[in-house]
């Protein structure tokens, strides 16, 4: 069901041709719970959550299943695990050499601390993120502000990091926020991620992802441009 609303708002807003990518978000549930046990069934392969622990957690009680355990849909190999969630400095070390992508990238502070513990672990290959952009300006929101020239000067530094790479940036709608207030924001986030396009980037830098969009929203997400959704109480219902 999930799928096809994702396939029909492409299809409305004529980017049938492309692709958006379906986080499932298991922060709600343990590792052992039925409803992970059928994503994976159904073919599902990316899964998001908002505390390291809870992400090494599943990581590891997956990487101790067979290849039995998941059929003929997926390997272990192939499951994706994004961090979404506030990512404190104290935790990166755990977690850095295990998680897909980095959703959120609040401060350059955060940079610095990923390349450095990257660079004393010896990871084989950079780690990827996303620069999380506070758009709908809730106090409770993570991010930088949405400074057209503050993102554009961050991103102009990235080229002294050979640990990290930026793929792009992500964004919440504010939670009291009507239908036209969430709009405004996403397309906000859209229209930094084009000024940077259109910027001579470094090499580490490319703004080719926007995860944006939840399980109330994402439909907007994606005719704002969103090729990541992260969707959680939709998939329990």
């Amino acid at each position: 069901m999930v799928r096809d609303k994702i396939a029909g708002a492409l299809y409305r807003c004529g980017r049938d041709n492309d692709k958006v990518k379906l986080v499932a978000v298991t922060k709600y549930v343990s590792a052992d719970d039925k409803h992970i046990a059928e994503f994976i069934k159904s073919g599902c392969t990316d899964f998001g959550e908002s505390r390291v622990q809870s992400l090494l957690d599943k990581i590891d009680y997956f990487d101790r299943k067979t290849p039995e355990y998941f059929g003929n849909n997926v390997t272990k190999n192939k499951l994706q695990w994004h961090m979404i969630g506030t990512l404190q400095r104290n935790k990166i070390r755990k977690m850095l050499s295990r998680v897909s992508l980095i959703h959120s990238i609040d401060s350059e502070r955060l940079i610095d601390a990923i390349d450095r513990v990257a660079e004393e672990e010896s990871l084989c290959r950079p780690v990827e993120c996303l620069l999380e952009v506070a758009v709908s300006g809730d106090k409770t929101k993570h991010g930088f502000k949405p400074d057209w020239s503050m993102i554009s000067d961050v991103a102009g530094k990235l080229g002294k990091y050979k640990n990290v790479r930026v793929v792009g940036l992500m964004c919440m709608s504010g939670l009291t926020a009507k239908i036209t207030e969430i709009q405004r924001e996403f397309a906000t986030l859209r229209n930094i991620a084009e000024k940077l396009k259109s910027e001579r980037l470094p090499d580490n830098c490319s703004m080719n992802e926007l995860s944006m969009g939840m399980s109330d929203d994402f439909e907007i997400a994606i005719k704002e441009g969103a090729t990541i959704v992260r969707i959680g109480r939709l998939l329990y219902d």
